[in-house]
């Protein structure tokens, strides 16, 4: 049946991946199963995102469970050509799937999924649904090699202590009864190490697993040309506990994994808030704080949090984050809207019809990151140690069986079985992969959430800190607003307003503070340049905000102004100015005293020089301070930089500063009660950790340290395995037993050292913090 759908579809080089396809899964889907998907309100509840075109849903699908599951799911679309890509998420057991719904419903999709094996788990409640139960095949394989184990060592005590002449006949009983109790073992519970060896193999190398699989097949041969050949009972207690202990190690991992929960949660992921309308007052909330029939105020720039209905303004939504589509879509009032999508107009209201899409959003923010990530880890020397590292482990085990078979045969099996097994990269592996897993963790309670992993020892490696001032270094309130020019009447006052509160820029909301002029018109026609200001119609009249450029006084004589300054012009006449006095953030004067004793740091301004002096007090001579900078004049510092070899990180609002955060080699983002994430950075952090920034980058520093002692500890236990091995000191089942106990003192190790690490840092500042006060 499987070669049938396969053969239809011209899909039959799927049997150079594998010799074994596995058992067939195909089977008839009962008529009108799936009939609730037709109902609009259903499918609404499921789909993630609709276009005129093509719509995104993501499914659970309990049955996946290897890579030729992955690779029929993300072929798709060659056995329905309505299916335009789909893509598995091997560990969660998703399908993410973009489909044309134009000629292929929802409905049709969740059969064709069940007719080849794969029928999705679908709550109308998704949000809060539990899954089923995960999967326990590798308890009960644990569960069957423990029983075939202790069996067995029970019926090789007649061959441990010896048997009575008059009783021999006993012998080959207990033999062919271990033979018979070690099948289970050898089919069954180690296929977990089959699978793994043999998918490494596929993809051209030898992994882990590959040296336990021949020590098992060797041992299980050797056992059976013994048992059969009536010269000895074999080794079936041996292998048998090779693959318990095994097994039980890498439960026990997972157990730890579980516990220590790597996985990303949305609600302690993106630190951004959402202003929420009720009774004309706005008040800005936590995204977990939103519930349906809400309604929302998504300025521009804002990315949309949850799907909802347009109740106000004029949407044009940038969905590239979601279908990697760059051409905004034009919406109006009564239409749809997607989370996801990102507002690139005026303001506009939004009615939420769906609640908060946490673990879409965080997928979005991951997707087209694994590639990068792969290629860094290539690079890493942990993982280009293990590659080889298998190749010297047999290399080491060939060395002692050539030697003992030379010197006395009889300990040439315990020498090479006990190197295959003893002497893994296991450990190795897990120092890297969890210790980073770990400082994750400890970098979320500080409120800095990382893309990934990788993003840890890119900031452990960094030499030059560039800052952005306005918004990051400055407050967004807090600031003082001046007025010079002709009169304001209360109602161009309130139209200024209502232009101003269109944009995030902490600017414009220190004019919305300053005219306090209640709820916003509407605005028409808004458009926002980076860097310069806003412009749009307001109750016909054509209203901009900004620079001197943006106003038409970019050739005039330039005033010597002390602070930052926007312009006002209405009707193409240039109307007055309003001088904004920047409050500064209490914490950054020590925060760069303590950073410039390691760092280069450069400041960059979209504002005049009316704040050099201050500034230029805070840095060290040398320094760079950048005034009157745009967007393109802060890449381009970026890429200077990068050229002479620096390795910089940008830390900024995420506003104006996209280009420049995704050129440098890492980028923050920092958000402080608006909703300004920005897909190009490399990290999010909550501006009032901005403080503890030198704390975060020592602990990305002492983490490289932390896996490097733990390397060095893994090496070591290597090193001594290894030596008591070659000298057949050291059974196969001890090495069995040491081998996940190396792996878990390694997950103690680097678990225990990163929260010292972190907990002595938290503590060095709380000592800083007192001498100063006192």
């Amino acid at each position: 049946m499987v070669y049938g759908i396969l053969q239809q579809s011209d899909m039959c080089d799927y049997y150079a991946i594998t010799l074994n396809p596995g058992l067939s899964q195909r089977r008839p889907v009962r008529q009108n199963k799936f009939l609730f998907l037709d109902d609009d309100k259903v499918r609404r509840s499921l789909i993630s995102f609709s276009n005129e075109e093509q719509s995104f849903v993501t499914f659970y699908l309990p049955q996946i469970h290897c890579s030729s599951c992955l690779w029929l799911l993300e072929n798709l679309h060659r056995i329905q050509p309505a299916v335009i890509s789909s893509k598995v998420n091997f560990p969660t057991k998703e399908v993410e799937v973009f489909f044309d719904h134009r000629s292929f419903s929802l409905r049709q999709l969740a059969e064709l999924l069940t007719s080849v094996g794969y029928e999705p788990y679908i709550s109308l409640r998704q949000s809060g649904a539990q899954k089923p139960g995960a999967d326990k095949s590798k308890l009960y394989k644990l569960g069957i090699a423990g029983f075939c184990f202790a069996n067995i060592m029970l019926m090789s005590f007649p061959e441990y202590l010896g048997i009575d002449v008059q009783e021999q006949y006993l012998s080959s009983v207990f033999r062919y009864l271990n033979l018979g109790l070690s099948l289970p073992v050898f089919f069954y519970s180690a296929s977990e190490f089959y699978k793994s060896a043999w998918k490494g193999i596929k993809h051209g190398f030898l992994n882990i697993d590959a040296p336990i699989v021949l020590a098992v097949l060797v041992t299980f041969v050797r056992s059976l040309y013994e048992v059969f050949s009536g010269t000895g009972g074999g080794y079936f207690d041996s292998m048998s506990g090779i693959v318990f202990f095994m097994l039980a190690g890498r439960v026990l991992q997972d157990k730890t994994y579980d516990q220590l929960n790597f996985e990303r949660d949305y609600t302690s992921y993106f630190p951004i808030a959402v202003t929420r309308i009720s009774n004309d007052t706005e008040k800005t909330v936590m995204l977990p704080d939103i519930h349906l029939d809400d309604t929302l105020l998504i300025h521009n720039e804002e990315l949309i949090p949850a799907d909802g209905i347009i109740t106000r303004g004029q949407a044009l939504i940038d969905y590239s984050f979601v279908t990697g589509e760059s051409a905004p879509v034009a919406k109006e009032v009564g239409e749809i809207v997607y989370a996801g999508g990102k507002q690139v107009g005026g303001n506009i209201e939004i009615l939420v019809i769906k609640e908060v899409a946490q673990s879409y959003l965080t997928r979005l923010w991951n997707r087209g990151e694994e590639p990068a990530k792969k290629a860094e880890e290539e690079r890493s020397f942990v993982h280009l140690l293990s590659r080889y590292f298998t190749w010297m482990v047999f290399a080491i085990a060939l060395a002692a069986a050539g030697y003992w078979l030379v010197h006395d045969s009889s300990h040439t099996w315990n020498a090479v079985t006990a190197v295959l097994i003893v002497a893994c990269p296991c450990a190795l592996l897990l120092s890297n992969t969890f210790t980073n897993g770990n400082i994750l963790r400890l970098l979320g309670r500080q409120q800095l959430y990382l893309r990934n992993a990788q993003v840890i020892e890119d900031m452990a490696a960094i030499d030059h800190l560039v800052f952005d001032k306005t918004g990051t270094l400055t407050r967004a309130h807090g600031g003082t607003v001046e007025y010079d020019g002709r009169e304001l009447t209360p109602e161009l006052k309130i139209q200024v307003a209502s232009l101003a509160a269109q944009s995030n820029h902490p600017m414009s909301k220190a004019v919305v503070k300053w005219a306090n002029a209640g709820r916003p018109l509407t605005v028409r026609g808004f458009k926002e340049t980076a860097g310069q200001g806003v412009e749009g119609v307001i109750e016909g009249r054509n209203i901009v905000l900004g620079s001197r450029k943006l106003v038409g006084l970019e050739n005039a004589v330039k005033d010597a102004f002390t602070s930052a300054v926007v312009y006002l012009a209405v009707e193409g006449e240039v109307w007055g100015r309003f001088v904004i006095k920047n409050a500064y953030r209490p914490e950054v004067p020590e925060l760069f005293g303590r950073l410039q004793k390691k760092y280069a740091i450069t400041i960059l301004s979209g504002d005049n020089e009316g704040e050099r002096q201050y500034l230029s007090s805070l840095l060290k001579p040398g320094s760079q301070l950048l005034f009157n900078q745009g967007p393109e004049d802060k890449l381009r510092v970026i890429q200077r930089l990068q050229q002479r070899g620096i390795r910089v990180m940008m830390i900024g609002d995420g506003l104006n500063d996209a280009g420049a955060l995704q050129q440098a080699d890492v980028g923050i983002a920092v958000t402080e009660d608006s909703n300004c994430f920005t897909p190009a950075s490399d990290a999010i952090m909550e501006v009032g950790q901005l403080g503890a920034l030198d704390r975060i980058l020592r602990l990305c520093i002492a983490n490289r340290r932390v896996v490097m002692i733990a390397f060095v500890v893994s090496i070591l236990y290597n090193i001594v395995g290894i030596w008591f091995a070659v000298q057949a000191r050291l059974s196969p089942m001890i090495a069995a037993i040491l081998m996940p106990a190396s792996s878990l003192s390694i997950l103690l190790i680097t678990y225990g050292l990163s929260n010292v690490a972190a907990v002595y840092l938290r503590l060095k500042k709380t000592v800083q913090t007192t001498v100063h006060k006192n």
